[in-house]
């Protein structure tokens, strides 16, 4: 019997769709803008919101290409795979300046298809064929301190 690494502990239950299409959505903006990965996110099963830092406000264009590029990712019915490796290794996979400073030496590599791939010890989908469509619900942008905020839901079609 394999023994599971000890991963650090997790405080919240996520709703695993939108807790995936989070990790998509971030993919997706640092592969548009080149920003990272979102700094500040507030996942629910209702309705989410992610801040993205941002020299300039996106267009509306761009906003509804986000949205589209979300929903043609899912729309592939990807893999999401989980797989377990040192943080040393996973310096090279993955943004690693959001762990905290007592994180395990073990990482967790949640991976969606050759889309994303995101340390992280959340819940999530098997399959991207589990989220609904993903549905951009607002954004603003915040000129003073360059701070972008999509708010999204889940939709079923």
């Amino acid at each position: 019997m394999e023994q599971q690494p000890q991963l650090n502990d997790h405080n919240k239950q996520e709703y695993p769709p939108m807790h995936s299409v989070e990790h998509i959505l971030n993919a997706t903006m640092v592969k548009t803008f080149g920003c990272p990965r979102s700094r500040t996110a507030h996942i629910e099963k209702k309705k989410s919101k992610c801040d993205y830092e941002l020299s300039s406000c996106p267009t509306d264009e761009q906003i509804q290409a986000v949205e589209d590029k979300v929903n043609e990712v899912i729309n592939q019915h990807l893999p999401v795979t989980i797989e377990f490796m040192p943080k040393e290794e996973a310096k090279d996979i993955v943004d690693l300046s959001k762990l905290p400073e007592d994180a395990s030496e073990t990482l967790r590599i949640v991976r969606i298809g050759n889309y994303d791939a995101c340390a992280c010890i959340g819940l999530h989908v098997e399959n991207t064929s589990e989220i609904d469509t993903f549905k951009i619900i607002s954004h603003d942008y915040d000129e003073e301190k360059k701070v972008l905020r999509i708010r999204f839901k889940l939709i079923k079609q």
